[in-house]
């Protein structure tokens, strides 16, 4: 019988401590993402400056994945998001975009592109990475839904 009451006890602390643990995992998961889009488009900027090559960026929005390549043997780089964000746009975005895949190229000596990848969870959390074209630094925003 007390084995019952402390196997009841233990699953209502379970079941009230659940949604609470997925939440703060959630939101370790976007800060990830935010962090490495961030640092990933930030070692494609540096590696075209620093090496004066071209780096092709490729985003997918429907992989949820982030690619760089150079002609330089052994730049390739790949970055998954993690399991549960994704990525909802890149920004600015094109009309009639079908395909959900957006080609830039980094270029020694020119400014970095404008753009911003929109990411968000399954909880309605949003937020974006923008790359200043002026500093070609990312900057990360959280996007309030109305």
């Amino acid at each position: 019988m007390e084995m019952m009451v402390v196997i009841t006890i233990v699953g209502l602390i379970t079941a009230i401590a659940a949604p609470s643990i997925t939440a703060g995992l959630d939101t370790i998961h976007m800060a990830t993402a935010s962090d490495s889009i961030s640092a990933f488009l930030n070692a494609a900027v540096t590696h075209s400056e620093r090496r004066q090559q071209p780096v092709a960026l490729i985003i997918s929005q429907k992989d949820s994945r982030l690619s760089a390549y150079s002609n330089e043997p052994g730049f390739s780089r790949e970055l998954t998001l993690p399991t549960g964000v994704l990525i909802e746009a890149v920004l600015p975005q094109i009309p009639d975009d079908v395909e959900g895949v957006r080609r830039l190229m980094l270029l020694p000596g020119a400014p970095a592109p404008g753009i911003g990848i929109q990411f968000g969870n399954r909880r309605g959390a949003h937020r974006i990475v923008r790359l200043d074209p002026m500093t070609g630094f990312p900057r990360v925003e959280s996007v309030i839904q109305k």
